[in-house]
């Protein structure tokens, strides 16, 4: 188990909760019927938001994984090369 730097959760939770809110204006804008095109824009924004969270996720996880004794080696390649496509 790899435990992030404290400082490193706290900006993935603080990215986590800006997408939680886009999130929510998503929800608002559907629920006042409005334009298909702003929704979809802002599904988007969300979409990037949450995209750019994973992938700092990720790299952090991986720095900190090199950073430990076994460094690389003690990677688990095949889980690590699925984590990357379930986040495209």
């Amino acid at each position: 188990m790899v435990q992030l730097p404290a400082d490193q959760v706290r900006s993935a939770a603080d990215r986590l909760k800006r997408a939680q809110g886009q999130l929510a204006g998503v929800v608002r804008m559907l629920e006042e019927g409005r334009d298909c095109e702003d929704v979809v824009t802002q599904l988007a924004t969300v979409n990037r938001a949450l995209d750019r969270a994973g992938f700092a996720i990720v790299a952090a996880g991986l720095r900190e994984c090199l950073s430990q004794e076994g460094g690389a080696d003690s990677l688990d390649t095949q889980k690590t090369e699925k984590l990357f496509p379930s986040l495209a």
